[in-house]
């Protein structure tokens, strides 16, 4: 039953997108090849942010920072009681959801699904966003004057997120 209704939704949409557009006497090939044209543009717009984002990930991924890193803050990690594991996870969330779902892939692997620190994992990648990915693509090519503040309080509900994510699943464990 669900099967059928998700199957059918896309050309139910699509159906009703003519329909609406027949009732109100519009022209919708020419609207929607207005907004592909737009969408283009966009595109070519957010490109470099997007490819400088790729770059720096991938070097931070593969030159071994983020193991230096985690391995330096791990007496203040340990005293807090969160698994050091997860530091590149929680500094890679904001930046770039991609990347996240590979070191985590790669920890899940290493550590396992069920375990404590898979199921902090999990829970990290369900209550933090790609926040400064997503900031920068919203805020590209436009002045805004408190983005700074925007991304403040973002960063501060993803390292909430953490947090909890680790307590939680240190009280359920």
């Amino acid at each position: 039953m669900i099967n059928t209704l998700v199957s059918a939704s896309i050309p139910m949409l699509v159906f009703f997108i003519v329909f609406i557009s027949f009732k109100e006497k519009k022209n919708t090939f020419d609207d929607f090849l207005e907004g592909a044209s737009s969408s283009i543009k966009i595109v070519l717009d957010i490109f470099p942010t997007l490819i400088g984002l790729f770059v720096a990930i991938n070097f931070l991924r593969v030159s071994g920072i983020l193991g230096l890193i985690a391995n330096i803050f791990s007496p203040v990690l340990t005293f807090f009681g969160i698994p050091k594991e997860i530091l590149p996870i929680a500094i890679l969330r904001p930046i770039s959801g991609s990347s996240t779902v590979a070191v985590a892939t790669e920890l899940m692997k290493q550590y396992g699904v069920d375990t404590t620190l898979g199921l902090i994992i999990s829970t990290i990648m369900g209550s933090t966003e790609t926040t400064i990915y997503t900031i920068s693509l919203y805020t590209r090519g436009k002045t805004y004057k408190n983005t700074w503040k925007v991304l403040l309080i973002a960063l501060l509900g993803d390292l909430l997120g953490i947090i909890v994510s680790v307590k939680l699943w240190g009280i359920l464990s």
